[in-house]
């Protein structure tokens, strides 16, 4: 297995995806009760292929006004060209907060959504911290987006469940390759934008103050996985985005909560498994949500991935769960600098199989540099392409 291309490790991989630690911990399923009105789980509208496999393809942080960058779409079209995901999403900062009005952050979104669209693969988003920095200007909020989003064929968002923290927070269930009860699942959270600007009168000077996914939506994970459990007879797997990290990222880095030195990395490739590269901090918000140790209690997510530091890439087995990031898609936002500033753009892949237990067989990372896309570090904008009649 390579580092070059972020693939991890086969030890790993079984451990995470197999009958690891979150199995182990998870508590027995709550019987009795049918879950509250919004944390049913839909309808599967996924369906693995005959052969009994299913691709995915994650963006991240595309991150452009309405003058994206050209690479930033070729390397989106190359990568679906030769991937041939089932699934694509973007997983935030779809946007930036250079649009000046609403049509402008339309035309922003319509280029980077149009490879998927023109293709007929089913896509979808996650927001991130940025998606709604344009919104004094252009009088278009998350939901307003969302909506927007929701016009286009393939797009397969929902609003998500009401009173409930986030927009479009949502479970997409996966039917096998003949059909039926869900066999899988595909959780997209909204992981918020900034911390507010106290709580109790404090502030947040010397903290992170990115989003951080709630204790409602925490709630709604917890009780929608035990509707799908009951409805299909045991715990469907899945995978979790959102796009901003989690602190047990950096945690898994270094195998180490205070520790920050070589050895302590160096210790946590051999318990963790991890491949790929770490070239910025992790941007977690100030408090630890209890996100993962949700999934721990559940025992059927089996891997949680973000983006949002565009400059990350790595993967590893944290206790029975893999954690993992996708570099930067976009050509537009901040890279690596220097002559290496888009080295690291790319897209993540996962393939997952229903002959294997827990069904991920596999995830890699695929750059742009290897399709041959022009490296220089200049912008390179271009017109935005036209909206479709149902977009106008």
């Amino acid at each position: 297995m390579s580092e070059e291309t972020g693939t991890v490790g086969r030890r790993a991989l079984l451990r995470a995806t197999g009958a690891g630690t979150a199995a182990a911990v998870a508590a027995p399923a709550m019987a009795g009760a049918e879950p509250r009105r919004g944390f049913e789980a839909p309808e599967p509208k996924l369906r693995f292929r005959s052969d009994g496999t299913f691709r995915i393809v994650q963006f991240n942080d595309t991150q452009d006004d309405e003058r994206t960058d050209r690479r930033t779409i070729e390397l989106m079209e190359r990568t679906l060209d030769s991937e041939k995901p089932d699934f694509a999403l973007i997983n935030g900062d779809v946007i930036t907060g250079g649009c000046d009005s609403a049509l402008q952050v339309k035309q922003a979104i319509n280029n980077v959504v149009t490879p998927m669209e023109s293709r007929g693969i089913p896509w979808a988003i996650t927001f991130g911290n940025h998606d709604e920095d344009s919104e004094r200007l252009s009088d278009m909020s998350e939901e307003d987006m969302l909506d927007f989003y929701m016009t286009y064929r393939h797009n397969r968002n929902e609003r998500g469940p009401r009173d409930v923290t986030g927009t479009g927070d949502m479970v997409l269930p996966v039917s096998g390759s003949r059909g039926g009860s869900p066999v899988f699942a595909l959780w997209l959270l909204d992981s918020g934008r900034y911390a507010p600007e106290s709580i109790a009168g404090q502030d947040f000077q010397g903290y992170p103050d990115w989003g951080w996914v709630h204790p409602d939506q925490i709630q709604w994970y917890s009780e929608t996985s035990r509707h799908l459990e009951r409805r299909s007879g045991g715990k469907v797997p899945g995978l979790m985005w959102m796009h901003i990290p989690l602190w047990e990222h950096r945690f898994m880095w270094f195998s180490s909560v205070d520790g920050r030195s070589d050895a302590d990395h160096e210790r946590a490739v051999e318990k963790h498994g991890i491949v790929g590269e770490r070239n910025e901090a992790e941007c977690p918000g100030p408090f630890n949500s209890g996100v993962f140790t949700a999934i721990q209690q559940r025992g059927d997510v089996r891997g949680v991935f973000c983006g949002h530091d565009h400059v990350n890439s790595y993967v590893g087995d944290y206790y029975g769960v893999l954690l993992g990031y996708s570099s930067g898609t976009g050509f537009g936002p901040y890279g690596l600098g220097g002559d290496e500033e888009h080295r690291l753009r790319g897209a993540r892949v996962f393939e997952l199989d229903e002959s294997v237990e827990g069904m991920i067989r596999d995830t890699r990372m695929v750059f742009a540099r290897d399709f041959g896309i022009d490296m220089t570090p200049n912008d390179q904008p271009i017109d935005p392409l036209p909206l479709g009649p149902d977009q106008r």
